[in-house]
């Protein structure tokens, strides 16, 4: 990868990114008010297994999927696998978190001017452009090899992760490093597994997940958006 390659992707996994990213907790919030995570050992346990059963599974092959749309210009396979990933989500609230960042990238990608014409408008076409789906394109546009892409995605999602449990559990900053760490090392593996996955193989079975996130929506006291 060139070095400006390198930088605009760095860039794009930024928590300084302006997308919201960080006011979500993809329900581990309501996993610490049940009492699910509580500590270090379980909050990693908590997005570890998340980014495993559900992120790395579903999440991450689907944006495979849609930068090789992207990159090919394939327009109907986008509309196809933005419309696949929104129905994937098992409730309103991941739902709707999925459709903001997404309309977040999408104006914030035309306010900068980061992506050409050609590409940008069919993203602009789109009723609700997924996170992942306008990830894609800006990834497509400035020629991001796939597996760096994805590696980074699924970094930055962790590191929103730990940086919510910092806030809600809560937890010191060198628990996070730790987690970060050994969370990280996964991360390779599960690019090259998602990249590995037919269409037919794609799932996200974490009942958990889907329970607590329902139950987050309607929790009396939280920190992150529902």
């Amino acid at each position: 990868m060139s070095d400006l390659r390198l930088a605009r992707l760095l860039q794009l996994a930024s928590p300084a990114l302006p997308v919201g990213a960080y006011s979500y907790s993809q329900g581990l919030e309501a996993a610490i008010e049940a009492g699910v995570v509580h500590d270090a050992v379980s909050a990693q346990a908590w997005i570890g297994e998340v980014l495993e059963l559900s992120v790395a599974s579903m999440e991450a092959p689907v944006l495979l999927r849609l930068m090789c749309a992207w990159s090919a210009a394939d327009l109907a396979g986008v509309e196809h696998w933005n419309a696949f990933f929104l129905a994937s989500r098992e409730t309103a609230e991941l739902r709707a978190e999925t459709v903001q960042m997404g309309y977040s990238l999408t104006r914030l990608l035309n306010e900068i001017g980061a992506v050409e014409a050609p590409l940008f408008a069919p993203l602009q076409q789109l009723i609700e452009p997924a996170f992942p789906t306008a990830y894609a394109c800006a990834a497509a546009h400035w020629r991001i090899d796939a597996s760096s892409a994805l590696i980074a995605y699924l970094w930055s999602w962790v590191e929103n992760q730990v940086m919510a449990a910092l806030k809600a559990v809560p937890l010191g900053q060198t628990d996070g490093q730790k987690i970060l760490l050994a969370l990280g090392a996964r991360l390779e593996a599960m690019a090259q597994a998602a990249a590995a996955r037919a269409d037919n193989e794609l799932g996200n079975l974490a009942p958990g997940l889907a329970l607590l996130s329902s139950h987050h929506e309607t929790q009396y006291s939280r920190l992150f958006r529902s």
